[in-house]
Parts: C-alpha cells; sequence; structure tokens
C-alpha cells in the first residue's frame, strides 16, 4: 500500500479555514487530521465538535479524528456523528482500552490507539489485533511545530516488527515533526500514514509539499 498522508488542521490559518480546507479537498492529501486537546491530558485547547461538524461539512477528504482528551470514551457518540473515519484515543487515558475500541468500531468508525513519545509499544502486544491503526507521537502532544523525537524512528520499526509477527495489517500513523527527511525515515521504519501540520499548512505552496510528502521513497 502506498502510504498515506494526513495534514493537521491545527496548523491550519482559522480565519481563513474554508480556504485551506479547500486546499485540501484539491491537493493529494488522503485524510485530515484533527487533534481535539481539552487543556487537561494535554496543556493545550484546541477545538471542539462545532469546528469538526463545520469542516466535515466541506471537507471531501476522510476526517481522523485525534481526541487528546481524558475519557475520550464519553465523546464517541459526538465523533461518530460528525461522519469521522477514524477515532483516535490515547492509551494513557483509557483504562478500560479494549472496551472502547470496540465502542468505537460498533459506532461505525475505524479505531485507533495513540502512544505518547515515553509509551513502549510493547503495552499494545495484548490488543493490537482489535486495533485499525496506531498513531506514534513524534513529538509531545499538545503543541505543533515541535521538534521530531529521533527515537520514534527506533520505535515505529518495532511496532511494524510486532504487527509483522502477528500477521495483521494494522496501520502505522507518525505524527509530530514531520518532513521530508523524518518523513523518509519513518517510511523506511514501517509508517503507512504520516501527519504533518506547520510543514504543509506554513509553506509557500502547501499543494506542492503534501505532492512531495505523497512521492516519498522510504526504501
Amino acid at each position: 500500500m502506498k502510504h498515506l498522508i494526513a495534514p493537521s488542521l491545527l496548523s491550519a490559518d482559522f480565519l481563513n479555514l474554508q480556504r485551506d480546507i479547500e486546499m485540501i479537498n484539491g491537493s493529494d492529501a488522503d485524510w485530515l487530521h484533527l487533534d481535539v486537546m481539552d487543556g487537561v491530558f494535554v496543556p493545550n485547547i484546541s477545538f471542539g465538535f462545532p469546528v469538526i461538524e463545520a469542516v466535515a461539512k466541506i471537507c471531501r477528504k476522510p476526517l481522523d479524528v485525534h481526541l487528546m482528551i481524558v475519557e475520550p470514551q464519553k465523546f464517541i457518540n459526538e465523533v461518530a456523528a460528525t461522519g469521522a473515519y477514524m477515532m483516535n484515543v490515547h492509551y494513557e487515558a483509557c483504562p478500560h482500552l479494549h472496551r472502547t475500541v470496540h465502542a468505537i468500531k460498533d459506532a461505525g468508525m475505524k479505531a485507533a490507539v495513540t502512544l505518547n513519545p515515553h509509551t513502549p509499544v510493547e503495552l499494545l502486544e495484548d490488543i493490537l489485533a482489535d486495533l485499525d491503526m496506531v498513531l506514534l507521537m513524534s513529538v509531545n502532544p499538545g503543541f505543533g511545530a515541535q521538534k521530531f523525537i529521533p527515537h520514534s524512528v527506533q520505535k515505529t520499526a518495532r511496532l511494524k516488527a510486532m504487527i509483522t509477527r502477528q500477521g495483521l495489517d494494522t496501520l502505522i500513523e507518525v505524527d509530530g515533526g514531520v518532513n521530508m527527511e523524518t518523513g523518509k525515515q519513518l517510511l523506511a521504519a514501517g509508517a503507512d500514514v504520516l501527519v504533518a501540520g506547520s510543514f504543509v499548512f506554513k509553506a509557500s505552496d502547501p499543494k506542492q509539499v503534501i505532492r512531495e510528502l505523497k512521492s516519498l521513497n522510504g526504501s
């Protein structure tokens, strides 16, 4: 499978949000990544369901919704109501992860689990077969434009080995500090989906950057 590109809405211009969504619609992007932050689980507040609902009305790309919040299981139905394709919840925020993952699937969405930089991939050994995707944070979640954490490449490779060993087709998504250089390293390590925020939206030609990310070769 050719790798996917998911630009992150967090880095868009919120005064010109429709313009930026239309740019995504006309680009080679595969998904649109949306980070919902509550100021509790992470030290920042981003946007909530009114913004997601507005974006969903005009975005023609599947929505990849990442809840960086406490008790994300309380909002499964609200996320599903936006038409989201993928719902990401943090391992660190879900004491009953198996129940939450299957509730996401029962609501008609793909289920993904996110790991913070300090959380080892081995903790997913017993639930990996239930997941459609694992999102590895390659920065500490909460803010955009952070520096890539180098050990994320080795972490991606370890997760890929786990997936291969179990004979699964679970996707690996990586978010944080993604650019041409780190993107190529991550793809070589086994990543399937690259999330890019400021690298895309702050570029002079975002469509061209997306095109170049899409054409990266990790071999």
